[in-house]
């Protein structure tokens, strides 16, 4: 098993695809965009296929394929296929999308043995969805949502981070999806990974007033008095109705200490922590003809390297210089 030098053991490993999205989502990738890497930097799926199989051999049980956006990369239903050979010692194959073009992939994306799906999802108005993406797609999305549920995917999350001034005032309508649509709604609060480094601790919806919101229109109950090694505190309806909440809150109630996630970046950079100022190259080590037992020397020499902590709050902090489209969330 992978274990930190705080005797945390890492068991997810999240996998950027791409670095290019096609949404400009104003917490993200609103403008001053970094220069989009090279095709040739780009992980292979061979490559990550290979160091997938030496994760899960460390003790990796669950795989997320982020992005950007990873359904711009071509053929993902045959990466899920050459990962899922990694079965049963690899338990989970996850992806997370923005839903615009998950319909024309969803059959092939569940043949290939893909898990679960998660999908981002910032308003449920119309105007509002496209002034936060830059895209008129919120019907796109709605439809990705119907053809995973008809599909089998379960359980569906969906994300949405909620800013200040922006959508904070659609808690309870989101909730009210999550009981119609029997999915997981998850709040994020908004972190420092924007590229246009606009980021304020003003914008930031605490956990507390997500969770009074949500309640003052459906009381809600917490499903367990921990979290594990989770990132959301996870709420039923107190009413019995289906559908859960999740409030990820990474800035005011900090799940550091429990954290059992590395990233791998879309040109093969380990990334202990989001917030790491710091990459190891993997890719690059592999590139260079590393054998096997390198590779693993080299792992786990980084997992030893994972931060205690992020350090948001405090007032040294500097953003990472890659935002969210690159580390994979």
């Amino acid at each position: 098993m992978l274990k930190d030098a705080y005797n945390r053991t890492i068991k997810d490993l999240r996998i950027s695809l791409t670095d290019r999205c096609n949404f400009r989502c104003f917490y993200c990738l609103p403008h001053g965009e970094p220069a989009w890497a090279k095709k040739e930097t780009l992980l292979t799926f061979e490559e990550i296929e290979k160091l997938v199989a030496i994760f899960v051999s460390l003790g990796i049980q669950k795989i997320r394929l982020t992005g950007g956006e990873p359904l711009i990369r071509r053929d993902i239903p045959v990466l899920v296929e050459m990962l899922s050979r990694l079965k049963p010692d690899l338990r989970d194959i996850a992806l997370t999308t923005n839903g615009f073009d998950f319909v024309r992939h969803a059959e092939a994306l569940r043949g290939a043995g893909l898990d679960r799906v998660t999908f981002s999802l910032d308003s449920l108005r119309p105007e509002r969805f496209a002034e936060i993406t830059a895209v008129d797609a919120l019907g796109r999305v709605l439809a990705s949502l119907d053809a995973a549920k008809s599909l089998g995917f379960k359980p569906i999350k969906v994300n949405a981070v909620i800013v200040r001034g922006r959508n904070e005032d659609e808690l309870a309508e989101f909730a009210r999806f999550a009981r119609e649509q029997d999915i997981s709604m998850r709040f994020i609060e908004y972190m420092p990974l924007d590229s246009g480094h606009n980021w304020s601790r003003e914008m930031v919806v605490p956990a507390r007033e997500i969770r009074d919101a949500v309640e003052a229109a459906f009381p809600l109950r917490l499903k367990s008095k921990t979290r594990g090694t989770e990132t959301a505190w996870k709420y039923e309806f107190a009413d019995g109705a289906p559908g859960e909440i999740g409030i990820i809150a990474p800035v005011t109630e900090m799940f550091c200490g429990q954290c059992s996630r590395i990233r791998l970046t879309a040109d093969g950079q380990i990334r202990t922590c989001l917030f790491s100022q710091v990459e190891y190259d993997l890719a690059g080590r592999l590139r260079a003809g590393a054998t096997d037992t390198e590779i693993i020397e080299f792992i786990e020499a980084a997992v030893l390297k994972k931060e205690e902590r992020h350090y948001i709050n405090d007032p040294g902090f500097i953003q990472p210089d890659r935002t969210m489209s690159f580390i994979g969330g």
